[in-house]
């Protein structure tokens, strides 16, 4: 298989799993539409955010509604907050409180008209998660050394279709791109927007840092059973399909998140060791 072709197929798996892995991760924006008072209603709800600044909810509906904007801590028992969203150049606007990073937010909107009412989404609520600003300079690069690795990954295991598969130079380079994307920039990353360099295994179950020490590991075993093995176009191809696998896991799935009810206790306990 002529290189060009092998590289053209390999671009094209990288681009299509780094889609699917954005639009099914439970940071993609929630977006539909319903029916109500006879009037079709689109919306596209956030769930992230980053910076220092509160949340915007925003909704285009007729201004013949009334929008009300509920929402409380993730996964704390509490009473929702409602506050009547305000009418801004043509579409109802409301504001989430921001959070320290890694703390999320359960929300919806309620459509009002007359004595009906709807909610948006309708069979459920939004969840979104806050975290620090990171900076343009260091997240470019990471996310191009992180589908850089998947491009790499993937044309080092299309080198079983090649005569003279050079597989040890691309797995180096794949190994590099792996290393310099999930292993320094990442943590960079994390530390900007959640405080933390790292929150995988043996400090956390952060599925995102846990997913690239599995893949960097497989590309490992693959370098060093090449010498070993009578077909080591086959490590490779195990490693490619490994490291494809784990980027097919929607991104941020089991990421950092902030306990409120622990943050609760703390607090108790603070205030009875003062009393």
């Amino acid at each position: 298989m002529k290189s060009f072709l092998i590289w053209f197929i390999a671009f094209i798996i990288t681009a299509l799993t780094a889609y699917y892995q954005r639009a099914t991760g439970p940071t993609y924006p929630k977006s539909g539409q319903i029916e109500f008072a006879q009037k079709t209603i689109g919306y596209k709800l956030l769930r992230s955010h980053g910076g220092t600044s509160d949340h915007q909810v925003k909704i285009n509906a007729d201004t013949s509604f009334t929008a009300i904007l509920a929402w409380k801590r993730y996964k704390v028992d509490e009473l929702y907050n409602k506050s009547e969203m305000e009418l801004i150049d043509g579409e109802f606007v409301g504001t989430l409180p921001n959070q320290p990073p890694a703390g999320k937010l359960e929300y919806y909107v309620i459509l009002k008209q007359g004595d009906s009412e709807t909610s948006l989404p309708s069979d459920e609520t939004i969840v979104i998660r806050f975290k620090g600003d990171v900076p343009i300079w260091v997240l470019i690069p990471h996310v191009i050394f992180m589908f850089g690795a998947m491009l790499l990954s993937t044309r080092t295991g299309l080198e079983f279709y090649s005569k003279e598969p050079r597989l040890k130079i691309y797995t180096l380079w794949t190994l590099g791109f792996l290393f310099i994307g999930g292993f320094i920039l990442g943590p960079i990353v994390q530390k900007y927007a959640f405080d933390a360099y790292w929150t995988g295994f043996p400090f956390g179950t952060d599925l995102t840092d846990n997913k690239t020490a599995f893949a960097f590991i497989g590309w490992l075993v693959a370098l060093w059973m090449y010498p070993k093995s009578k077909n080591p176009k086959y490590w490779a191809v195990a490693a490619a399909i490994l490291l494809l696998a784990i980027y097919m896991i929607p991104h941020s799935v089991m990421g950092s998140e902030l306990d409120y009810n622990k943050i609760e206790k703390n607090k108790v306990q603070i205030q009875k060791n003062i009393q």
